[in-house]
């Protein structure tokens, strides 16, 4: 299982992965970075491959470690 994650001290607040992910699974918090809902994330990479600053990874992860 893959989910997105966000280095939020290096975030630009863009919102180009916000807008690219088709889940709706990105925010950005008050302006200041981006914030991914792992609940909706299904690990696709669109938003790493979209982010212009580099800090959205998407990594694998175990089941039920949300």
């Amino acid at each position: 299982m893959r989910r997105a994650s966000n280095d939020t001290k290096r975030c630009v607040a863009c919102g180009v992965c916000a807008l690219t992910c088709p889940r709706e699974a990105i925010s950005i918090f008050k302006g200041c970075y981006a914030v991914v809902d792992e609940s909706k994330c299904v690990g696709c990479g669109l938003c790493e491959k979209a982010c212009p600053a580099g800090t959205i990874r998407v990594m694998e992860v175990q089941d039920g470690s949300r």
